[in-house]
């Protein structure tokens, strides 16, 4: 690497403390970053235009956490976002320059290696090359590019050591014949403190997909807009969808199974998940004082877990961040996406086993936001209110009958589980209300009221 490359990254790594704070994809929002320290320079284009690929470590008091970027510099200035300048420097965020990030496309379509970076394609797939890439703009923890509107490559903003999750689950699925996930068609893999890690992953892209979240919510406005009228009246039902949909994750929690294999829940396993929700309860509460007259009610559901079965459902490989955000609707079926799990959440977290009916208990939650995002900030309208709730009601029904449809049978219904289900669903809860009250303190009523209703029960 050239003298003059190295005082670009180090000038660089000073002007990203200022920057970094104010990129969506950036999980450190909640401190100032106090330092940036390049961990490793690839360079990926030379000359004018450059394109590097740096991995820097943020300092942030004492978290340190890995990042990965794409910089570019040339001397034309390219037709990028004023926020991907990066501070007084000519370099900049190069995700969304398509003459250049071309190249990533290309080195996976040739199988090649670049200093530690290895661009693979998957056995027997070939790529086509020379596609321009577009960004998707609503990506958050991660960076999505578009390739012609044939492939979707996934950067992992946040870089934790090992195969990445998502990764290693599509690749399990794909093996073993799943039909609800995209296609799996290549991968960007480095090293990080010595060990390898998942740099970024492409899969077939389907340009004609809708997402859940967008479905739902339509049901749910088109409800709302005849609320005198029934849902198969007015053409807002999405029941039928939910089914399928419930469906479809029981499936892939049975091929996961199959394929990655199961372990008992035992009573040691059960009393760590019940501690667990009970620290996050009491972390929660002490911050949260409209979760406080909850505490009680939640504190016996979790408890009541501790006279429950053991091995009343296996653990296993699950998807662990669940909601219709999460899901395409394609015209052959419902896809799951994004099987990271909690982008917060630690990789040990993330890879360790877990029953399957958490990832239920995060879609029965989804419903419940999809069904009151509309009355979010509004006047109480008892009417309304009552419609949205039946709307949920009638919706996380039909999930679960599409779910016990399909489901291995150790598990079957996931309302047969029912303590172990409510108490998954509230633990979601406290969950939401931590991230409302710090981010979207309008929203907190959502899971308030959920967690009220449920303790009700």
């Amino acid at each position: 690497m050239s003298a003059d490359i190295e005082r670009f990254v180090a000038g660089l790594a000073a002007e990203l403390p200022a920057w970094l704070p104010g990129q969506r994809w950036f999980a450190g929002k909640d401190r100032p970053v106090t330092g940036v320290v390049p961990l490793a320079t690839t360079v990926l284009i030379d000359g004018d235009p450059l394109l590097l690929h740096v991995v820097v470590e943020v300092a942030q008091g004492d978290r340190r956490e890995p990042y990965q970027l794409l910089v570019g510099r040339r001397s034309h200035p390219p037709e990028v976002s004023a926020s991907s300048w990066i501070g007084e420097l000519a370099g900049y965020e190069a995700s969304g320059d398509a003459d250049l990030t071309a190249i990533l496309l290309d080195l996976m379509a040739r199988g090649e290696r670049v200093g530690s970076l290895v661009f693979a394609h998957e056995p027997g797939v070939e790529l086509a090359v020379e596609l321009r890439a577009r960004p998707i703009t609503a990506e958050q923890s991660n960076t999505s590019l578009v390739y012609g509107g044939q492939y979707i490559l996934k950067l992992f903003r946040k870089l934790s050591a090992g195969e990445n999750k998502d990764l290693l689950l599509h690749r399990a699925l794909q093996a073993a014949g799943c039909e609800h996930i995209a296609p799996t068609l290549g991968s960007i893999t480095g090293e990080l403190a010595g060990k390898p890690v998942t740099i970024g992953m492409l899969q077939q892209f389907l340009p004609d997909a809708v997402d859940g979240w967008a479905m739902a919510t339509t049901s749910v406005r088109d409800l709302m807009a005849e609320p005198e009228l029934g849902p198969d009246e007015v053409g807002g039902d999405f029941a039928g969808e939910a089914e399928r949909l419930g469906s479809a994750v029981a499936a892939v929690h049975a091929d996961l199974a199959r394929a990655l294999g199961t372990e008992p829940l035992d009573d040691h396993e059960l009393a760590r998940t019940v501690k667990g929700m009970t620290d996050r309860l009491d972390e929660v509460a002490a911050r949260v004082p409209g979760l406080v007259p909850h505490v009680p009610g939640l504190r016996a559901a979790f408890e009541a877990l501790s006279s429950a079965p053991a091995n009343s459902i296996a653990m296993q490989y699950i998807h662990g961040d669940l909601h219709l955000g999460q899901v395409l609707r394609t015209v052959n079926g419902w896809l799951l996406l994004d099987f990271e799990g909690e982008p917060a959440a630690p990789v040990e977290e993330r890879h360790a086993l877990r029953s399957p009916l958490r990832d239920v208990a995060g879609m029965l939650r989804s419903f419940d936001y999809a069904a009151q995002q509309l009355l979010v900030g509004q006047d109480a309208d008892p009417l309304l209110t009552e419609r949205a709730l039946e709307w949920a009601r009638r919706n996380r029904a039909a999930f679960c009958d599409g779910y016990a449809k399909a489901a291995d049978e150790s598990i079957g219904d996931p309302r047969d589980h029912g303590a172990l289900l409510r108490a998954f669903e509230l633990d979601k809860a406290v969950y939401e209300v931590a991230y409302e009250h710090a981010n979207r303190p309008d929203w907190l009523g959502v899971p308030l009221s959920s967690i009220a209703s449920i303790t009700r029960e």
